[in-house]
């Protein structure tokens, strides 16, 4: 028979075993942790993947510049200054020079391997100018000028020649032009060597002055002192 006191003892007893902390093995509770962790809910307001490597792209950009004005003259504020000074130096010079080609053109290709004459040309350079391509319209109403004065024998015949040593050459025998044939083969030299594009306005300068050259008187002394009496004398035999 149990008595009361024995009956109380044993409930304590009991109570003190029920008491006692459970200790959980730390694997199992880590594992736990990280399935906790891993619900969508404690991730709602976490960075997208693209701002994840924005923000680690920026650092590392900050982290350059701080390395970089530790060496530079007026921290970083200079370092600025002198990156700023770098682009407009480039822009500058990508201005002035044009796009850089890939393959380089020889300055003697004034015309291609098939002769054609100034008619042929001014076809091509209408062709081009109503399709709207500016730059070879540019290139075909130069050549067609070239090829006129030299079918005029107001130039030689001459392989090799430049479009510069043709507008200096034709301003000798057309002085009221020099200008504008200066400014016609300044055109020819951007659009095929410079890596500039033309517009309608410089096609149509050119356009007007080889119809004022063919309007025009050449001064038949100055032809005389460049040599082109020759040319002169063969074409009139033809």
């Amino acid at each position: 028979m149990i008595t009361t006191g024995g009956t109380i003892a044993a409930r304590l007893l009991l109570r003190a075993r029920t008491d006692v902390p459970v200790d959980t093995p730390r694997d199992p509770a880590r594992e736990a942790a990280e399935r906790e962790l891993s619900k969508p809910v404690y991730h709602e307001n976490d960075p997208s993947l693209l701002q994840r490597a924005l923000n680690r792209f920026w650092e590392w950009v900050d982290s350059l510049f701080a390395a970089a004005s530790g060496v530079g003259p007026g921290g970083v504020l200079g370092l600025i200054a002198i990156v700023v000074v770098v682009l407009a130096v480039i822009a500058a010079l990508w201005w002035r020079l044009g796009t850089p080609r890939r393959v380089a053109v020889s300055a003697d290709a004034l015309f291609d391997d098939s002769p054609r004459t100034a008619a042929e040309h001014r076809a091509a350079a209408d062709r081009h100018a109503t399709a709207g391509s500016w730059n070879q319209a540019v290139q075909e109403r130069m050549r067609a000028i070239v090829r006129s004065l030299e079918e005029r024998t107001l130039l030689d015949p001459r392989p090799g020649r430049t479009s510069d040593e043709a507008a200096a050459e034709a301003g000798r025998a057309l002085p009221g032009h020099t200008d504008e044939l200066r400014a016609a083969a300044r055109s020819f030299d951007d659009v095929t060597y410079g890596g500039r594009s033309a517009d309608e306005s410089a096609y149509r300068r050119m356009e007007r002055l080889d119809t004022a050259l063919e309007r025009t008187k050449p001064n038949l002394d100055a032809v005389d002192a460049v040599g082109s009496v020759a040319a002169v004398a063969q074409g009139a035999a033809e």
